[in-house]
């Protein structure tokens, strides 16, 4: 494994589970698991009590990467996907009510983000990878089946998913990013200038970070977890490892058919934000025409890209109405 890829988050990150009343160090038990290859997984325990929830933290190997898992709670399962340029911390509002009503919350850092590996390699990032990733955190955790709450790259993640293995997706909650299939407006290509910005390996990194991640900033328009993202991206490789998200699936190809996809046998709820700034809404609306089972259409009116963060009071009462 690469230097780059042992390297620990430089954010005083701690789980806000502590403020439930369990201190991690003091309580937690160490066990190991070992899976093929030699690799083992690494998971640190706080018991549960009446004032303290359930919690591990996991380090699960998948494919010579080794993956940041938290896990909070015990019931039914829900895996939260993050996308670009988050981590679990995304999920910081949704956590506690998920807990509350008797759901098990998996928040993984996907592989390039958070505590997770950064491998090298623009083909490491390709969603082929970030979908087995996450059917090896099911199974290393033991969970046939789980319903998934995922935004950004993590919906697009979800929905590959959900179309390639019908089986491990109870419900499916996509926040802003549509079905791979939802036919592109004008708009959309406009909106997505940033994607081709991307793909020009270095340039984009020096841009990104000049002048104090002046262009970064300006991209985001005060919207997410700036400085902390920008204190996570300056890790060695971070930034490129981050963007290796976009080169590996979305670098220009000559036209071709669009590919043959399965509908979505999950029931699906599609969340997209009036004030979503990178992705055009009609074509989450657009996307429950791939969808077999239940589908339903919500749109967030004032909230940024950032669902999660702009509007947990709001998307936590979908959650559990969809969800319950």
């Amino acid at each position: 494994m690469n230097d780059h890829r042992k390297q620990k988050s430089v954010n005083p990150r701690r789980s806000f589970i502590v403020g439930f009343g369990g201190v991690l160090a003091a309580a937690a038990a160490l066990t190991k698991t070992t899976f093929g290859g030699g690799l083992e997984r690494k998971s640190q325990l706080v018991p549960a009590s009446p004032s303290t929830p359930r919690y591990a933290e996991h380090h699960i190997p998948r494919d010579s990467v080794s993956l940041h898992v938290e896990d909070h709670g015990s019931g039914k399962p829900v895996l939260l996907l993050h996308g670009w340029p988050d981590s679990s911390y995304l999920w910081r509002n949704q956590i506690p009510l998920l807990l509350a009503n008797g759901f098990r919350a998996i928040a993984p850092d996907q592989r390039g983000f958070g505590r997770s590996d950064r491998p090298e390699g623009v083909a490491a990032y390709s969603l082929q990878n970030a979908v087995a990733d996450l059917i090896g955190i099911l199974d290393a955790l033991g969970i046939d089946a789980a319903d998934i709450v995922a935004h950004d790259w993590g919906a697009a993640v979800a929905w590959q998913t959900a179309t390639a293995h019908p089986n491990r997706v109870r419900r499916l909650v996509v926040l802003s990013v549509p079905h791979p299939l939802a036919p592109y407006t004008l708009r959309q290509r406009e909106m997505a200038w940033y994607q081709l910005f991307f793909q020009f390996e270095g340039i984009a990194e020096a841009w990104l970070q000049h002048n104090n991640w002046a262009l970064f900033r300006e991209m985001l328009r005060s919207n997410g977890d700036i400085d902390r993202y920008i204190s996570d991206l300056s890790r060695p490789d971070a930034l490129k490892a981050s963007l290796n998200w976009y080169r590996a699936n979305l670098a220009p190809r000559l036209p071709e058919p669009p590919p043959k996809l399965p509908p979505v046998e999950a029931p699906t709820l599609g969340i997209w934000s009036s004030n979503d700034d990178y992705l055009d809404g009609e074509r989450m609306k657009m996307s429950g025409q791939f969808v077999k089972a239940r589908w339903r259409y919500e749109q967030i009116d004032e909230a940024s890209h950032w669902i999660p963060l702009d509007a947990p009071g709001r998307l936590n009462q979908l959650l559990i109405e969809w969800l319950g």
